[in-house]
């Protein structure tokens, strides 16, 4: 008697975490995905095509460091057939997924795909949830290229009927993807000014990839505000240095880069991190995005 409650009682659990997982299942053929945020979704997107119905965990306007997330995206992550995340950069997906207890077969980690760098000085926060890694490894496009090669994997492991469709997305992205990075390689070499200040510390990848220097507002958090010696320090270095642009972001406010650019007598420019989309850049792609980001560092760098 005593078993049959027990049953009764873990019932509504049961049918809670079934209807919650139900919306990480297509109502057709399609192989669910998951993606944790923006630049993973995109990756699955492009690479699945039709054959994928793509759930982003953060939604449009979202600050994807903060994610927070509801019972039934919990639910997705439990029921989805394929998971793309990242580990250690946003808490609450870490969770999920653990909870969920996923089989690397049907899990995209891009911490184990990718080969992760170390938190530059000075980026490290008392308090954070990162690791001493720095996560931002999407804005090189040769980690996109590495991650759309561990997603075209896996789908076609989980879903191997369209194996061959999933060869062919991926090498399209893959093509843009080095194009895009041969871009940023000629269109910045010749730049005078080597030295990028930023919101906060999101381009170290970037910056390494094409021999440039980030000097960022805030640390790995954007949330996160400099004291007063920092922000004097990176005043004094943009004067000293000549540097013309403060970059702001967007989904971050800019009122603490507006301060600096204001008392070092410069100008601000959006740099985005792409680590989601907002209203002003729905309509935009990962690819879009990284392009406008090309042209603004030519302009603020002087590059010819």
């Amino acid at each position: 008697m005593k078993k049959s409650l027990a049953l009764l009682g873990a019932l509504p659990l049961v049918l809670l975490l079934a209807a919650c997982g139900s919306s990480a299942k297509g109502n057709d053929d399609t192989t669910s995905v998951v993606a944790s945020f923006y630049p993973f979704a995109y990756v699955a997107e492009q690479v699945g095509g039709s054959h994928v119905n793509v759930s982003n965990l953060t939604a449009p306007g979202v600050e994807p460091h903060d994610l927070e997330l509801k019972p039934k995206q919990v639910g997705d992550v439990q029921n989805a057939d394929l998971v793309i995340y990242e580990k250690h950069f946003q808490a609450a997906v870490d969770d999920a997924v653990k909870q969920a207890d996923r089989s690397t077969k049907d899990t995209v980690d891009v911490a184990s795909v990718v080969t992760l760098k170390q938190l530059q000085p000075g980026a490290a926060e008392e308090g954070h949830d990162h690791s001493d890694e720095d996560p931002h490894t999407w804005l090189d496009p040769q980690n996109m290229v590495a991650v759309t090669k561990a997603v075209e994997a896996k789908l076609s492991a989980v879903d191997p009927d369209h194996a061959s469709d999933y060869a062919a997305n991926a090498s399209k992205l893959e093509g843009e993807l080095e194009t895009l990075g041969s871009d940023f390689a000629s269109g910045l070499k010749t730049c005078k000014n080597r030295t990028i200040v930023t919101s906060h510390a999101a381009f170290q990848y970037l910056a390494a990839r094409y021999d440039l220097t980030q000097v960022p507002i805030a640390g790995i958090d954007p949330a996160n505000e400099p004291s007063p010696a920092q922000l004097a320090d990176i005043t004094d270095l943009v004067r000293k240095e000549k540097i013309t642009t403060i970059f702001t972001e967007e989904l971050v406010s800019p009122a603490i880069a507006d301060t600096i650019a204001k008392e070092a007598g410069v100008k601000t420019a959006t740099l985005d991190p792409i680590e989601g989309l907002s209203d002003a850049t729905k309509d935009q792609t990962y690819l879009t995005l990284m392009r406008k980001n090309l042209e603004t560092l030519r302009k603020a760098n002087s590059c010819s």
